[in-house]
């Protein structure tokens, strides 16, 4: 077998073995108490519209001239895409109104100026948002020069806002994440990103919304399969990336109900 064959085959037996061990990346990186569930998809009503926000790995390419409602073309090719076919597949009675507002570069604050129209307008009964890698990243190569404090109070000043405006909406606050040898991220990223990773958690908490915890299921991939595998940069998702992102915040949103007033009720242990 020559060398070109070899790797190949190597290769293939690689993705083939991480792809399949998806299920068990996603069960050994969540809470015990999302792994079951009796009550899956209680969070999504008859109608609700779900939005996701962010930035370019929520965007995915997506096309943004024609900001259509479960429309492929609108919700470009990452985990948003991925999120939103299976909740269509699975839940048909229910007709979810789905829709992707990330945009490629936003920070927070970049999330604030279009807020009205790419959110507050389309009053969602379920908010996911991914941001922030921007926020440290751009800061990073000298584009920005905000602090881990204006992020935090940013994102904190979004959500006041968007709860005043929708007492009733649920919030998903997912995870900013990296990915050590990639072409991009290296261990210089390490400290500087987990002061981010603990703003966005402390907001979490503060609002009380789902919490889904993208580094953690990053770090629980890299036992499966190289780290380019799932990201080629440590930051963009590659395919299989965004098929991980988008069966982590399936397990996490379907397995949570919400109270009437969209707060996040907690199970005993």
């Amino acid at each position: 077998m020559d060398l070109s064959r070899r790797n190949f085959f190597v290769k293939s037996v690689v993705g083939a073995a991480a792809l399949s061990s998806i299920p068990s990346i996603i069960s050994a990186s969540m809470l015990p108490e999302l792994k079951e569930s009796k009550e899956k998809n209680r969070i999504f009503g008859a109608g609700s519209t779900v939005l996701f926000q962010g930035d370019s790995i929520t965007d995915a390419g997506r096309d943004k001239k024609n900001e259509l409602a479960n429309n492929a073309h609108s919700f470009g090719l990452g985990y948003a895409f991925l999120a939103a076919s299976a909740l269509l597949n699975e839940l048909p009675e229910k007709n979810l109104t789905i829709y992707n507002r990330g945009i490629s570069g936003n920070k927070v604050y970049q999330l604030a100026d279009r807020w009205q129209k790419d959110c507050l307008d389309l009053e969602p009964e379920i908010l996911s948002i991914l941001i922030g890698v921007n926020d440290y990243w751009h800061k990073r190569n000298g584009k920005y020069d905000g602090t881990v404090e204006v992020y935090e109070n940013d994102y904190r000043k979004l959500l006041k806002l968007t709860k005043e405006k929708l007492p009733n909406v649920k919030l998903v606050i997912c995870e900013l994440f990296y990915v050590l040898n990639t072409s991009a991220v290296d261990e210089t990223w390490i400290e500087p990103m987990k002061e981010y990773q603990a703003a966005a958690k402390r907001i979490a908490n503060e609002f009380n919304t789902l919490w889904v915890p993208f580094q953690k299921v990053f770090d629980e991939a890299i036992k499966y399969a190289p780290a380019t595998y799932w990201t080629g940069d440590g930051v963009h998702p590659a395919m299989p990336g965004a098929q991980l992102m988008a069966e982590a915040w399936l397990r996490v949103v379907q397995h949570e109900k919400m109270d009437a007033r969209g707060r996040k009720n907690r199970r005993r242990k």
